[in-house]
């Protein structure tokens, strides 16, 4: 099995000796993303504004392993406070396609650059 780095400017670059992707097989496995500008590096203002932005960046990833989210099969929500379940839950929904990928939600004690929340996701390639 090989494995093939995705990398995009779309999304921030890696905080640490990760990949934002890897496709392996019919497979892409996308790193968690924050809600980092992939610009600027800041942060953005709330969880709501965070949770689109990390949603963006997830997209530039998966564009650029030639996904989409109707791809997606999988992902994982990391929330530094699970009272945010609820407000993440529309936003998420604009991003998803039907029928909405499997999903694990969990909260943490903390996430790096003191972010709100973060995103990953599995996609299996088109043919």
């Amino acid at each position: 099995m090989t494995r093939q780095a995705i990398a995009t400017s779309g999304a921030p670059a890696a905080l640490g000796p990760y990949s934002q992707g890897i496709a392996s097989g019919d497979f892409v496995f996308c790193a968690g993303q924050l809600g980092l500008d992939p610009v600027s590096g800041e942060l953005a203002a709330d969880v709501e504004a965070q949770a689109e932005r990390a949603l963006r960046n997830l997209a530039a990833v998966l564009d650029a392993a030639g996904c989409s989210f109707a791809d997606v099969v999988k992902t994982t929500i990391f929330l530094a406070n699970i009272a945010d379940f609820a407000a993440i839950n529309a936003i998420y929904a604009r991003f998803m396609a039907d029928p909405a990928p499997a999903r694990s939600t969990f909260a943490v004690g903390a996430l790096p650059k003191g972010a709100l929340i973060e995103i990953e996701a599995i996609a299996h390639r088109p043919a």
